[in-house]
């Protein structure tokens, strides 16, 4: 299976959030923006020249399948927070999100001088624990937040 990240568009972003809205992924994937009209705004943000935040969308096969970003970019470790999320199921456990984590770390390490990155995902979803740790993600804390058990996660260069 190829893997390609490629730009985000305002297409993308409405897709994105419109399939998103699925139950089984909001229980694993908490969501900023409760609007289109939010998710679009937020975009629009990313392409300022001052942004601290950077997405790209992930392609399995030519195929849409979900979205991987960066937030609060800065020179203080860690240097970025990552996020993804494959919103198509028929490719969950198939190695996407890995992959598409590998390519994006390499293209955030280039373009905005990246060292460390940190990520944070429930303790029930292993799923996105094994995707951190096969990139090389290590554990560094577990903590309850609104009665919820998750997990910290970091990468370093």
């Amino acid at each position: 299976m190829r893997i390609e990240l490629r730009e985000r568009t305002e297409e993308t972003v409405v897709t994105y959030f419109n399939r998103t809205r699925d139950a089984e992924i909001r229980k694993y994937l908490p969501q900023k923006a409760a609007s289109v009209e939010e998710a679009l705004a937020d975009y629009h943000k990313t392409r300022l020249p001052d942004a601290t935040s950077y997405g790209r969308t992930i392609y399995a096969d030519d195929a849409y399948v979900g979205d991987i970003w960066c937030y609060c970019i800065q020179s203080e470790a860690p240097n970025a927070m990552v996020s993804y999320c494959v919103f198509d199921k028929t490719y969950w456990g198939k190695g996407v999100a890995t992959a598409a984590l590998g390519l994006f770390i390499g293209e955030i390490r280039k373009k905005f001088s990246i060292h460390s990155i940190g990520a944070f995902t429930f303790s029930a979803n292993q799923g996105s624990i094994r995707v951190l740790q096969e990139n090389g993600f290590a554990d560094m804390e577990t903590f309850v937040e609104d009665g919820i058990e998750s997990k910290y996660l970091e990468w370093r260069a």
